[in-house]
């Protein structure tokens, strides 16, 4: 699911700078707005992907640590 969040993020960043470089060729503002904020829009999905791989590994991390394959209570060491 991660990649797939990725090029999703990749799209839409894409697309908004598609949508920007038309609405500045075309001198249109609403366009080169629009397109801004499908890249913002894009890089929030980006980092949320980030963070959501991030939990995950550290989520897989925990439970190897730990003796019986339960992730271990926050703020103690496995073991």
């Amino acid at each position: 699911m991660g990649l797939e969040d990725k090029f999703d993020a990749a799209g839409d960043k894409i697309k908004g700078k598609v949508e920007e470089a038309v609405g500045k060729a075309t001198d249109d503002d609403s366009k080169v707005l629009k397109g801004k904020a499908e890249q913002a829009k894009g890089s929030l999905k980006d980092t949320a992907a980030d963070i959501k791989a991030h939990v995950k590994e550290t989520a897989e991390e925990r439970r190897a640590d730990s003796d019986d394959g339960r992730p271990a209570p926050r703020g103690e060491a496995a073991g």
